[in-house]
């Protein structure tokens, strides 16, 4: 036999949750991809910074062994992103390399990030080449 029950006005109805998953993971999916992708933007920010570093320490360290400019420059432009400037001054024992990179913000976010410049400075005193009669 069949047994049909039926509601009576008054009895409550119960609800499932069928579908509210999906209506969550719809609305946090794509926030959640938004931040994923800004830190790799921030990461690869820092990478940038470390590049203009090395830069400039390593050209600063070449002009201080007394390697021509153009070759310590060379020397720069392989540690730093594709996009650096490089400046070289000299003082009376000094040598300064200054090393920049702007690194621009993905556009291709709802949020565009805005473009941020790394840059890092060298200071090495000039080595003695022990032909000084000092």
């Amino acid at each position: 036999m069949c047994d049909l029950t039926r509601r009576s006005a008054g009895s409550p109805r119960r609800r499932t949750a069928d579908g509210s998953v999906t209506a969550e993971a719809a609305v946090v999916l794509p926030i959640v991809s938004a931040f994923a992708l800004a830190v790799v933007w921030v990461v690869s920010v820092g990478v940038a910074q470390i590049q203009v570093v090395d830069a400039a320490r390593d050209a600063a360290r070449s002009l201080a062994r007394g390697d021509e400019q153009a070759a310590a420059v060379s020397v720069a432009r392989r540690a730093a992103p594709d996009d650096a400037q490089i400046v070289v001054s000299f003082d009376a024992d000094t040598v300064r390399v200054s090393v920049s990179s702007e690194q621009k913000g993905p556009g291709w976010l709802l949020m565009p990030l805005p473009s941020l410049t790394v840059r890092a400075q060298s200071t090495v005193l000039v080595e003695d080449d022990g032909n000084d009669p000092r």
